[in-house]
């Protein structure tokens, strides 16, 4: 097995919605504003209508629900959905505070990505397995690589 990067993508947030403490943990709610997304096959931005649903565990670590859309340079719409964790960590709540970037490898923060389209020249992410790793920046922006699996 091998990985191919094949995507990077950053994706602005809006102010956390605190839905607050619940049975599985704490969840929030962050749209997504739009961000940039760039690569040798996909080129676009990230539309504005996404989200991410996060559920923060007692162990301090979040469990990622996200769905947005990609609109490539080119006129395609690709869907975008993923499950992920991400450890809530010393690096981590600096970035949240605005203070500072993480880098990857600060913190666990790795994604499933699962592409969906209709639009035939980008057929090929309908039979793909993608993962992905994050870091956050101030703003709220997160970041991604995403990496095809080969």
């Amino acid at each position: 097995m091998e990985l191919i990067h094949e995507f990077t993508f950053t994706a602005r947030l809006g102010e956390a919605v605190p839905v607050g403490p619940g049975p599985y943990g704490v969840r929030r709610i962050r749209e997504v504003l739009g961000g940039e997304v760039t690569g040798e096959r996909i080129n676009g931005r990230v539309g504005t209508g996404g989200a991410d649903w996060v559920l923060v565990g007692p162990d301090g670590w979040g469990r990622l629900d996200v769905r947005l859309t990609i609109q490539t340079d080119d006129g395609a719409h690709i869907y975008v959905q993923y499950l992920g964790v991400i450890e809530y960590n010393d690096a981590a709540h600096a970035a949240n505070a605005g203070e500072r970037s993480s880098d990857y490898g600060d913190h666990y923060f790795r994604t499933a990505p699962r592409l969906e389209t209709g639009d035939e020249r980008y057929a090929w992410v309908n039979r793909t397995l993608f993962v992905g790793e994050g870091r956050l920046h101030p703003g709220p922006v997160v970041e991604y690589r995403v990496h095809r699996v080969v």
